[in-house]
């Protein structure tokens, strides 16, 4: 058994800077606390020294270059790298303006932490002897420069994730990949990829990248942008998205990449939570709460649309005892019992529970990467 590497992942970080934070009391995630959540998670990290941190994406509040330039710059400070993709609320124009970055500057920007073609928003980096990391963008924008609804990758990413994946198929040892990118490939949800609230946090296309990754026998795809702890599957790979650190339940990951024989890996994935920050200091009962005082006109919208096509007048009737419905599905490892409720509405609700053994916070993940080529 050998050891791989030890790393974290942090998501959907929002940073904002005070002067820059936005009035918005019907916002779910707490902006506030993004700055002394990352302080607290990178002094714990740089104490133990993993070997690299990934960042999957909505970096920023909205896009601001001046809360890209502060995070860059603290991010430069560690003494272990940092890889990052780009999020929907990092670049929201493709050209940007002059309070926001283009996403050709997001590459600049972070130019350390990954991105070796200025301009180009993917890459591929050796982040370990024997292992390669792939970051995507999934941010799509239509030719006025404005962003999709979903998430999307363009032809020419395709084209040129196909030539990456062929190069590392014909590598003798292979190295095990990982590939990053922001919006979801898999389901998190149940049938999110048909819902339009759950559209919205998936790749439109994500059958061409799931194909891909099969094809190349790739085991590992870390995502976020849903604000949720989950862990699914498809065949041999798996997927880990990780919540939002400005949002309930405010986790991180802590992972440890072992090679228990050629070919054959195991992550184990261990989950912690920021609990008191100033101003804050019993943030998972505040943020639970905060989230559930917001929470009605999302649970009366997924109420009343299909599956369930619930009435306005039994939505309200029973969105108010689902007020912690979304904090429920935010915290991982899900379980709804409300015996009391319509046998319909019952079984709706149950097809969020975790199935089996609970994985989406800790979890041990037996990984096979194949030698064959395509």
């Amino acid at each position: 058994m050998t050891l791989l590497a030890r790393f974290a992942v942090v998501s959907d970080l929002h940073i904002a800077l005070p002067h820059t934070i936005w009035d918005s009391p019907a916002r779910f995630h707490l902006v506030e606390v993004s700055i002394p959540s990352l302080e607290q998670i990178l002094t714990q990290l740089e104490a133990a020294n993993p070997d690299f941190l990934l960042l999957p994406g909505d970096l920023v509040q909205h896009g601001e270059r001046e809360n890209h330039r502060w995070l860059a710059q603290r991010l430069a400070q560690l003494p272990f790298p940092t890889y990052v993709v780009p999020g929907n609320h990092d670049v929201i124009r493709r050209s940007g303006c002059d309070r926001t970055i283009s996403l050709e500057e997001f590459t600049h920007q972070y130019a350390h932490c990954g991105y070796d073609t200025p301009g180009q928003p993917y890459y591929r980096r050796e982040i370990a002897p024997g292992l390669q990391l792939i970051g995507l963008n999934s941010n799509g924008f239509d030719a006025d420069g404005e962003p999709f609804y979903s998430g999307w990758l363009d032809a020419a990413q395709l084209t040129w994730l196909d030539q990456q994946l062929h190069q590392l198929m014909a590598l003798n040892p292979r190295p095990l990949t990982l590939v990053m990118v922001h919006h979801n490939g898999l389901e998190h949800l149940p049938r999110q990829a048909n819902s339009p609230m759950g559209q919205r946090y998936m790749i439109k296309n994500a059958d061409a990248l799931i194909q891909r990754l099969h094809q190349a026998q790739i085991p590992l795809l870390f995502t976020g942008h849903l604000h949720v702890q989950d862990i699914a599957s498809s065949e041999r790979l798996y997927e880990v998205t990780t919540g939002s650190l400005v949002s309930y339940p405010h986790p991180y990951r802590l992972c440890e990449l072992h090679q228990d024989a050629p070919g054959v890996y195991r992550l184990q994935v261990s989950s912690e939570r920021i609990r008191t920050v100033p101003d804050w200091p019993d943030l998972q009962h505040a943020s639970r709460e905060w989230m559930a005082e917001r929470s009605l006109p999302f649970v009366t919208r997924l109420l009343t649309s299909p599956p369930l096509n619930l009435s306005p007048e039994l939505a309200a009737e029973y969105a108010p005892r689902l007020r912690h419905f979304w904090a429920a599905i935010a915290d991982g490892d899900t379980y709804f019992n409300f015996p009391d409720f319509p046998v319909e509405l019952q079984q709706y609700l149950q097809e969020f529970n975790v199935g089996g053994i609970p994985i989406d916070n800790q979890a041990t993940l037996a990984l096979t990467s194949s030698l064959a080529l395509f």
